[in-house]
């Protein structure tokens, strides 16, 4: 009998994608560490394991995640039925651990240094991954017909550079830093907001709601910022429930992964579905 609690899975990323990720791996028994920044930049903190590295521990759902020193507490933590943070942004863990299963999902949307070569299963989320090149199979990351999709060939849809529309509102959701400097947040993730509200502050610089909703996420207060950069999401749903609890698209993408993986497992027993036959998995 396969336990799958037996089964280590490595995640690259902690943020609201890969938590959802994470949550539902974790959900059907497996054990899952995850691999983060020193300073990671999720905007949706409240559904995010990788607020663990500022705060020391984070639920997400019913699920802990905490900040372990190392991956070896962290497979301690992971004993107790918890999802261990481990800061190590280059991966070095993967050699520690030499885990069966390596999942990418940072979604840079260009190639990082995650390889082939890291596990007997690598998986990558969205675009910047070729499967066969820097990992077995893609998990389609973009809203619409192929979300969740696993390819084992080619690759996710390409970057439209375009965020996706919440309630009929596209760009204009995303804020995103005016300038370089220090960010300061205003407002918390979950208040409800009025056009002309100041929710952050860069060096001193306001950054405004440009309509009525709830403040969706919002980046961590006290950290350096680039313009440009994302810093928050305003939802004009206006529904606070959703800012505290994993969204579609990442359980849509978590079921992906869980696809892939078991597709994985049934090359491994030798059952060889067509999908992946030839495929080149170890």
């Amino acid at each position: 009998m396969i336990h799958l609690s037996d089964t280590l899975i490595l995640l690259r990323g902690g943020g609201d994608i890969a938590t959802g990720v994470a949550h539902r791996l974790h959900a059907a028994g497996f054990t899952v560490m995850v691999l983060e920044l020193a300073q990671p930049l999720c905007v949706r903190r409240a559904v995010s394991f990788a607020e663990a590295v500022y705060t020391g521990h984070v639920t997400v759902e019913g699920v802990t995640a905490r900040l372990a020193p190392d991956a070896m507490m962290g497979m301690a933590y992971a004993v107790m039925g918890e999802v261990p943070v481990v800061v190590d942004e280059r991966g070095v863990s993967i050699s520690q651990l030499t885990p069966p299963i390596v999942v990418d999902a940072r979604l840079a949307k260009h190639r990082l240094d995650t390889q082939i070569t890291h596990a007997r299963l690598v998986l990558g989320l969205g675009p910047g991954f070729t499967t066969g090149v820097d990992c077995h199979a893609v998990i389609e990351t973009n809203r619409g017909h192929n979300l969740g999709r696993v390819y084992w060939s080619g690759g996710a849809e390409a970057d439209t550079g375009v965020p996706e529309p919440v309630g009929g509102l596209a760009g204009q959701r995303v804020l995103r830093a005016p300038r370089d400097g220090l960010f300061r947040a205003r407002m918390a993730i979950g208040d409800a907001v009025k056009a002309g509200d100041v929710l952050a502050l860069v060096n001193g610089e306001p950054l405004l709601a440009q309509f009525d909703g709830v403040l969706r996420g919002i980046l961590h207060d006290g950290l350096t910022v680039t313009a440009g950069l994302k810093v928050g999401d305003l939802d004009p749903r206006g529904e606070r429930a959703r800012c505290f609890t994993i969204s579609d698209k990442a359980r849509a993408v978590g079921g992906g992964v869980l696809e892939a993986i078991f597709a994985g497992m049934r090359y491994w027993r030798k059952e060889l579905p067509p999908e992946i036959r030839d495929r080149g998995l170890p």
